[in-house]
């Protein structure tokens, strides 16, 4: 009988090994094939694959790796905008704990898989509810990634607060998403938070001089300058854009790099700038057929002459250069704040910028959206001018 009993609890064992779900399939952010390793893409290639390697968020990543080392990692929250490293921490951090065993141990959800409460009730429960092989001393725990979790439904993320309350013993979550908002506080006060800010102009520089070397690009520092200014401190799109201008230039310079993106070059802003708050007034003005029409509409108004003539020579550079209208209100916003002007025009001037970019975002008509552009600082020159007498 005592024999029977102590073969009970092997035999629930095996039942759970056998249960266990197949490893998880490649999602692309793993250690590429060598084959495939010259055409892809810098985004994958330059992946880190180690926590040093990670450029930026060097107090975070210390403390996550210290906390590994110390076998003490909790559920993680990681949250951000993209291309800061979110991923490519919690990887890193996989790696490392599991070894050759990586492919074995973490499920890695995004959201391009269905993430309703189905998939917490079978992969997810199913995944930590199985019994993990390990050779150490202690079993080693298993890790769920789900990345992209602000996408999950409310029910999911209910039923995914008790999965991690049975399974914590056996199982980490980490969680992945851009809008801590959409996670539910019940979500949240299981996990430790880490917030992944936008990364500084410096570590971005620094990344990018050390991808320039390996590929032996040809770049000048005004495309470089460019490259982290455009890239706004998503080190993704730094990488996507330098990919793409080599693609299409050999020398990677300031203009190429503007040209690649279709954004407006500085000196084009401050030109457009320049004839929005000091264009002369002028009755000689070239004007199409759309502006002939404008300027009957506008025929009672007393600065019609300057403002068709403004028009006509930010519609002329729109075409020429095949810029778009929202790039041009967000570059000139920028350039707003360089501006010395009162306190109450620059809050009038932004708000109404504001209220144009909203607009823009709705897919409205572009040529009224110019007419309200250069309605708003015809506004704010009166007031500049009031101000100074």
């Amino acid at each position: 009988m005592a024999g029977a009993t102590a073969a009970a609890p092997m035999d629930i064992d095996a039942a759970a090994a056998a249960a266990a779900p197949p490893p998880p399939a490649f999602k692309g952010k793993g250690p590429l094939p060598a084959s495939a390793v010259k055409s892809s893409p810098w985004v994958e290639k330059y992946r880190p694959q180690s926590l040093a390697d990670v450029a930026a968020h060097r107090d975070i990543v210390d403390t996550i790796d210290r906390l590994t080392d110390e076998n003490r990692l909790p559920h993680l929250l990681l949250y951000g905008p993209p291309g800061t490293g979110k991923t490519s921490t919690i990887l890193a951090v996989a790696r490392k704990i599991y070894g050759s065993q990586y492919g074995n141990m973490i499920l890695e959800l995004n959201a391009s898989d269905e993430r309703g409460i189905g998939v917490v009730r079978q992969q997810i429960q199913d995944f930590a509810s199985a019994h993990s092989l390990s050779f150490g001393a202690k079993p080693a725990v298993k890790l769920v990634l789900l990345d992209e979790a602000d996408a999950m439904t409310k029910d999911a993320q209910f039923a995914l607060r008790r999965v991690i309350e049975k399974y914590t013993r056996s199982t980490r979550f980490a969680l992945i998403c851009n809008h801590v908002n959409k996670i539910i506080p019940a979500l949240q006060s299981r996990c430790t938070r880490f917030r992944f800010a936008p990364l500084d102009g410096s570590h971005v520089t620094e990344r990018l001089q050390h991808i320039i070397k390996s590929e032996g690009l040809d770049v000048d520092e005004g495309g470089l300058t460019a490259l982290v200014r455009l890239s706004n401190g998503d080190m993704r799109k730094a990488l996507n854009i330098l990919q793409s201008t080599h693609m299409a230039s050999q020398q990677i310079t300031e203009e190429a790099v503007y040209l690649c993106t279709g954004n407006p070059m500085p000196k084009d802003i401050e030109q457009i700038a320049f004839w929005l708050l000091n264009e002369p007034f002028s009755s000689s003005y070239k004007c199409n057929h759309t502006i002939t029409i404008i300027h009957e509409l506008l025929s009672k108004c007393v600065s019609n002459a300057i403002c068709l003539l403004i028009f006509s020579d930010i519609s002329d550079m729109k075409m020429r250069k095949g810029l778009a209208l929202i790039d041009i209100i967000r570059e000139v916003t920028m350039f707003v704040f360089k501006i010395k002007m009162p306190s109450d025009v620059r809050v009038k001037l932004i708000n109404d910028l504001a209220d144009i970019e909203y607009r823009l975002t709705f897919a409205c008509n572009d040529k009224l959206q110019l007419g309200a552009l250069i309605s708003t600082f015809t506004t704010a020159r009166t007031a500049l001018v009031a101000s100074a007498d």
